[in-house]
C-alpha cells in the first residue's frame, strides 16, 4: 500500500488528502460524427457537413450551423489537401498528447472546400520550416491500423512546391 500524508488545515474541519484519481472519458460520435468517421477509417476521404442556408461546409462535420441554427443533414467530399492557418509546437511531453516524443506540432488546416480550420497534428517538417500559409496535405494510417478515429490521420504533412 502506498503511503499518504493528510494535511490538517489549521483551525478547520477540513483536511487535504493528495491523490489522482484517472477517471477516462468516452463520448458517442453520433450519426454525423460516426459517417465522418467511418469515411476516414474506410477510404480515407476527409467529409464535411454543408448548412442549405448558409452554404458553410464544417469540417469536422456538426450537427447545428453556428450561424443559422439550422440543423445539417448534407454530407460533402473535401479536399485532403489545405493551408496552415496557425500552429502551435509543445516541446513538453504531456500525457494526453496521442503520440510519443517531442516536440509535438499542432495546427489548424483550412481544407479545400471547407469554411472552418480542422485542428490536428504536423509532422514531417522542422518547427522552424512552418509557415502560416504554407499548403499541407494528410497522411493517413495504413488501412490495417484505421479504427473509425480521428488519429486515422496520422498528420500533415507539407506539401512539396
Amino acid at each position: 500500500m502506498t503511503e499518504r500524508t493528510v494535511e490538517i488545515l489549521e483551525d478547520s474541519d477540513r483536511f487535504v488528502f493528495p491523490w489522482q484519481l484517472a477517471i477516462p472519458n468516452t463520448y458517442p460520435a453520433g450519426v454525423v460524427g460516426s459517417k465522418f468517421l467511418i469515411e476516414l477509417r474506410d477510404n480515407k476521404k476527409i467529409k464535411g457537413i454543408k448548412c442549405p442556408e448558409c452554404n458553410q461546409v464544417y469540417v469536422p462535420p456538426r450537427s447545428t450551423c453556428k450561424y443559422c441554427f439550422g440543423e445539417l443533414s448534407e454530407l460533402v467530399d473535401v479536399s485532403d489537401k489545405g493551408t496552415l492557418v496557425t500552429y502551435a509546437v509543445s516541446y513538453e511531453p504531456t500525457p494526453v498528447q496521442p503520440v510519443e516524443g517531442t516536440p509535438v506540432i499542432y495546427g489548424i488546416v483550412k481544407l479545400d472546400g471547407a469554411d472552418t480550420g480542422f485542428v490536428h497534428m504536423l509532422g514531417e517538417v522542422d518547427p522552424k520550416q512552418l509557415e502560416i500559409g504554407m499548403r499541407v496535405k494528410a497522411v493517413f494510417k495504413t488501412k490495417k491500423k484505421r479504427v473509425a478515429s480521428i488519429l486515422d490521420i496520422k498528420y500533415f504533412k507539407p506539401l512539396k512546391i
